[in-house]
């Protein structure tokens, strides 16, 4: 059954909460421009003058208060009306694009060839309101949304190359950190140029052979060792990418050989590759986002992602009293979890901690589960996939409540699952992204470090519990430094993570024990930063015929000026045992 897209039950429930929301927003927007103006980001007050800043902030303070009264006795009228309508919204909404063929939502990898690739990938956009967004140095909400859209969009939308290094010593692929596309404009926010659309979609080219199998959206490009261009374009790898059925897109535009990051020294043997890259991955699958809190944000994100994701969970969350008719809790702001898929969504559901302090509190963070349909295998036996999305509890010192969080994350994707298991289905992947607000190499986190969790699900950058994987780089930026020239573009950021020296100056540093000091790192290893981001894979849930492997870890830096964190994306290999499958 489709999910439905409305979160109320009736028109007339969500037109009574469209009219109570009509009166509170006025009083919001004032009161959001009223604290806005007494913060300015690093990048403002480098641009503005101070006499000109004081102006703005005497005069703003003035109208935006009076404006604010006299739209309080309203917003206190519609507060009345929208408040006890939230107990009777799903909490949740909806965005489905009807795609123009029913083939183009579904993945024929596993029916033709017993294999398939997807990608994930998760990141913190700090879409708050804007007044509260500027207290992480991050401003302009919905033009940032408007931005991070046609970013995603961009990066997501290009073919998927892999570089063969033509050298004696080295052999295998590679996944370039940039694409044949043309460059982008690398401004800084604040002057952040339109981005172009991706261009319409076409019919994939098919293969002659016994069945009918597309021309996969991969690419191959030679990269001799002596540096000098030579790439060419050979017949696809037999693995196919999950986008291959998708967009078959036209492409323009060239671009001298990608670097692959991380190919040597720090890629260990049997270990995933890993890249930095200024694009997000090609052909990604779906998509997990955190701190998506604003709802006109949340709606033009969806609004630039849905030409590729045509199944989009937003607005996640509840709000008011919680539980309803109660005092306990009062939310104020959604979850602020989002996300996008390319394959349709068959069932969603969501539950809200019930522990949190502090700010945490105001928030209805929580777990946002969803199961998506893939395809068929070779005896037309249905796929699905697991996906879970969540954002733990923030504040650093409260590691207790973290790991309350994260035993009701595995309860509760326990209980999803088997509420929604069908007997008829083969699970190809169950993933958990999110922000989990510790790391795995912080003194302060080792409570977390060592929870159950990653007994159920694999982390692929862990080595162990207070040990990270040598090419690690970490994902939370340092706020105040957001706009310095090291890190305010793609390439820049790149550049920077790319040398340990650089980035140590600009990924947040590990947290010490009760703020003791601590020699860090121990003499002779890499220096990594706080890596709060996470994707995580579980292969004890999916159908034992399944098989999976690591394709590529990619730490992404096309969000910079952006976000205050680094996105992480995961592609993983999902082989299905031709024997198992057609019993």
């Amino acid at each position: 059954m489709a999910l439905q897209e409305s979160p109320f039950p009736n028109d007339f429930v969500a037109g009574l909460h469209a009219v109570g929301w009509a009166f509170i927003f006025p009083c919001f927007w004032f009161l959001d421009r009223l604290i806005a103006v007494w913060k300015p980001t690093t990048l403002e007050q480098k641009k503005q003058d101070c006499f000109l800043f004081g102006l703005k902030v005497f005069f703003g303070t003035i109208i935006f208060f009076i404006l604010f009264l006299a739209a309080a006795p309203f917003a206190l009228l519609g507060f009345l009306l929208w408040a006890p309508l939230q107990a009777c919204r799903r909490p949740f909404c909806y965005h489905r694009t009807t795609p123009s063929s029913p083939e183009v939502e579904i993945h024929r990898g596993f029916e033709l060839v017993g294999k398939a690739s997807f990608s994930f990938a998760t990141a913190n956009l700090c879409l708050l309101p804007d007044s509260l967004a500027r207290f992480n140095n991050l401003g302009h909400t919905q033009h940032r949304a408007t931005t991070v859209g046609q970013r995603i969009v961009q990066g997501v939308s290009r073919p998927h190359i892999r570089i063969f290094v033509d050298s004696p010593s080295s052999c295998g692929t590679l996944s370039p950190s940039s694409s044949i596309l043309p460059t982008v404009n690398s401004a800084t926010y604040g002057a952040t140029e339109r981005q172009a659309q991706p261009p319409a979609s076409h019919d994939s080219d098919t293969a002659k052979g016994q069945a009918s199998i597309p021309k996969s959206h991969s690419r191959v490009v030679c990269v001799p060792c002596d540096d000098t261009e030579q790439p060419s374009t050979e017949s696809p790898s037999p693995l196919y990418n999950s986008n291959e059925n998708f967009n078959q897109q036209g492409r323009t535009g060239h671009r001298s050989a990608p670097r692959a990051l991380f190919s040597q020294g720090l890629r260990q043997q049997d270990d995933a590759p890993v890249e930095v890259s200024s694009l997000f991955p090609a052909n990604v699958d779906i998509l997990c986002l955190q701190e998506v809190f604003d709802k006109r944000a949340a709606w033009k994100l969806t609004q630039a992602l849905r030409p590729l994701f045509g199944h989009i969970l937003y607005d996640v969350g509840v709000y008011a009293c919680q539980p309803p008719c109660t005092c306990s809790s009062f939310k104020f702001i959604n979850s602020g979890l989002f996300l996008a898929s390319r394959f349709p969504v068959l069932e969603a559901q969501y539950h809200c901690f019930p522990s949190s302090s502090g700010e945490d509190a105001l928030a209805s963070k929580g777990l946002l589960s969803a199961k998506v349909l893939i395809g068929k295998n070779k005896k037309q036996k249905k796929l699905v996939g697991y996906v879970n999305c969540t954002h733990l509890h923030a504040p650093e010192d409260d590691g207790e409540i973290r790991c309350d969080q994260m035993n009701m994350v595995i309860k509760w994707i326990g209980d999803f699952q088997a509420a929604n298991r069908q007997p008829d289905e083969d699970i190809v992947f169950d993933v958990l992204c999110g922000d989990l607000n510790f790391d795995n190499c912080s003194p302060n986190d080792t409570l977390e470090q060592n929870q159950c969790l990653f007994n159920e699900y694999r982390d692929p950058c862990r080595a162990g519990p207070g040990k990270e994987k040598p090419w690690v780089i970490g994902t939370l930026l340092e706020q105040p430094k957001l706009y310095e020239d090291d890190v305010n573009t793609p390439e820049n950021l790149q550049r920077t993570l790319e040398t340990e020296e650089l980035r140590k100056h600009y990924i947040s540093p590990p947290v010490p024990k009760d703020g003791h000091p601590f020699d860090y790192p121990e003499p002779g290893q890499p220096w990594i930063g706080r890596r709060i981001d996470y994707i995580l894979y579980r292969e004890s849930s999916i159908s034992k015929q399944c098989g999976t492997e690591i394709e590529e870890v990619t730490f992404i830096t096309q969000l910079a000026g952006l976000a205050d964190h680094i996105p992480v994306g995961l592609r993983l290999n999902v082989t299905m045992d031709s024997d198992c499958a057609d019993e």
